[in-house]
C-alpha cells in the first residue's frame, strides 16, 4: 500500500483529516434534504443498531492495532536476534587462524552493508535484495572453507555454522514481515465499517446541527485514526514508523568497525 511509504503528516492528512471534514459535511448536507422530524424518529431504532454496529467495528478495529502492534514488536526482535548472531559469529571467530578470521569477518562486514544499504531498501516494497543474498551465501562458502584440526576448533565451527543458521531463520523472518500483516480482505472490511459506521451517524437527527456535525467529527477521527495506526504498522520496513537498521549499525560499529 502506497500509503505506507509516506510521511506520516501525509498519511494522517488523507486517512484522517480528509475524511473527517467530509464527515462533518454530511449532517449539513443531509439535513438539506431530510426535515428534522423525519429524522428524529430514527433515533431510538438507529440509536440500538448503531450501538451494536459501533461495537462489533472497534472490536475490531482493536484486534487488528493489536496484531499490526505485536508483529511490529516481533520485527524489531528479529532484526535485533539477526543482528545479536552476528556480532556472535564476529566474536567466535577470534579462536580462528589469523587468514581465516580475517576473511570471515570481511565477509560479515559485506553481509551488514548489504542489509543495512541494500535490503532495507528492497523491503520497503516486500522484496529481498539479491546482493544480501549473495552476501550470506559467501558466509556460508567461508566458514564451510575451513578446516578443523583441533576439536576445539571444531566445537568453534559446529557453534559458527549454528549461530549463521540463525541468521539465515531470522532474515527470513524478516523478509516476511516486510510484505505486510494485514491481507487485502481485512483491510476491505476496516474501511467498509468505517465509512458504515460514520454513515450511521446521519440517520440521526437533532435541533442542533452544529452539534451533530461536530460529534461526527470527533466519530470520524477517533476511527480513522485507528486505521491510520494500522497503516503506520502494518509494513515494519517501510514509513516514517519502521524498524531501522539501529541493530546492524551497532554491531557494525561495535565490531567490524572497531
Amino acid at each position: 500500500m502506497f500509503l505506507t511509504m509516506l510521511p506520516t503528516w501525509q498519511a494522517a492528512i488523507l486517512i484522517v483529516l480528509l475524511p473527517t471534514l467530509l464527515a462533518v459535511m454530511g449532517p449539513f448536507i443531509v439535513r438539506r434534504f431530510v426535515k428534522l422530524e423525519r429524522l428524529r424518529t430514527n433515533n431510538e431504532v438507529a440509536g440500538f443498531k448503531f450501538a451494536t454496529v459501533g461495537v462489533l467495528y472497534a472490536v475490531l478495529l482493536a484486534f487488528v492495532v493489536i496484531v499490526v502492534w505485536q508483529k511490529f514488536n516481533d520485527a524489531d526482535t528479529v532484526a535485533s536476534k539477526e543482528a545479536g548472531a552476528i556480532a556472535t559469529i564476529y566474536r567466535i571467530s577470534a579462536d580462528l587462524p589469523d587468514v581465516h578470521a580475517l576473511h570471515l569477518r570481511a565477509a560479515l562486514g559485506n553481509y551488514l552493508t548489504s542489509v543495512t544499504q541494500k535490503e532495507y531498501r528492497t523491503m520497503q516494497e516486500g522484496k529481498p535484495s539479491e546482493d544480501t543474498r549473495a552476501a550470506l551465501d559467501a558466509l556460508y562458502a567461508e566458514l564451510l572453507r575451513l578446516k578443523t584440526d583441533t576439536p576445539r576448533q571444531a566445537m568453534v565451527l559446529g557453534e559458527m555454522l549454528r549461530q549463521l543458521d540463525l541468521v539465515t531463520q531470522m532474515r527470513r523472518a524478516r523478509l516476511v514481515a516486510s510484505t505486510g500483516v494485514v491481507p487485502g480482505v481485512l483491510w476491505v472490511t476496516l474501511i467498509i465499517g468505517a465509512i458504515g459506521t460514520l454513515g450511521f451517524t446521519l440517520f440521526f437527527g437533532t435541533p442542533n446541527v452544529r452539534a451533530q456535525a461536530m460529534m461526527t467529527g470527533i466519530l470520524s477521527i477517533l476511527l480513522f485514526s485507528g486505521l491510520l495506526i494500522v497503516v503506520s504498522f502494518d509494513h515494519p520496513f517501510s514509513g516514517s514508523v519502521r524498524v531501522t537498521t539501529a541493530a546492524f549499525d551497532a554491531v557494525m560499529n561495535d565490531c567490524i568497525k572497531r
